[in-house]
């Protein structure tokens, strides 16, 4: 093979890879996230994540990077290199890792920065119809065609935004807590700030049985 056919190989392996895990993203997230309703602690701490809508670093994306990682050495690389060596075992292994890293960075940055081009703003508004619309459906964060493949997509107008959910997506209100208008075409807040005891009570009962919160 050619310098330029080997290059050719690499990049499709490795295109390979991060679509792989796209895929391992949208399984994970609706069967072993949401239709588990709570039963397990991946299902368990992505629920609690519906509960409120804001989003903190801490040591378990370390850790959820380091166990990806592991799965692409160990399962990716043997089997990308008895299909073709190291220029498909290698890339192919690394390809798995990267599609993780953007899908967290995404994730993250849909609920910390309001979006600067037309794809952020596409996983944002996607994202948030699947925490506030729909929660069984739109499972795929980093992209969407998986959910067009399945028959999983939802996209509103507009995504209704429960004003008590919305003091964690800071970037989508203004200082006196309304909707920026910049944001207007794609998102309506909806009922009234302030919760109690009993209101957060429905919003956890809600998110664990994977259905949308109240307005």
């Amino acid at each position: 093979m050619d310098a330029l056919g080997t290059v050719a190989v690499v990049l499709v392996s490795f295109v390979v890879g991060v679509n792989l895990w796209f895929l391992a993203e949208y399984l994970l997230h609706r069967f072993a996230m949401h239709h588990l309703h709570g039963k397990g602690i991946m299902s368990r701490e992505h629920l609690e994540h519906h509960v409120k809508a804001g989003w903190s670093f801490d040591y378990t994306h370390i850790l959820s990077w380091l166990g990806v990682g592991l799965v692409g050495g160990a399962i990716l690389l043997p089997l990308g290199w008895l299909i073709g060596g190291w220029t498909v075992g290698i890339p192919l292994a690394v390809g798995w890792p990267v599609g993780y890293a953007f899908y967290e960075y995404q994730h993250a940055m849909c609920h910390l920065r309001p979006p600067t081009n037309r794809y952020q703003r596409w996983v944002r508004k996607n994202h948030f119809q699947h925490h506030f619309g729909a929660p069984m459906l739109n499972q795929g964060v980093s992209v969407g065609w998986w959910d067009k493949l399945f028959g999983t997509d939802d996209m509103p107008e507009k995504v209704r935004v429960p004003r008590r959910m919305a003091e964690g997506l800071g970037w989508i209100i203004d200082a006196d807590g309304e909707l920026r208008p910049e944001f207007a075409a794609d998102y309506e807040l909806v009922g009234t700030y302030g919760t109690d005891e009993r209101q957060a009570g429905i919003d956890r009962a809600k998110a664990f049985a994977s259905v949308a919160p109240d307005d």
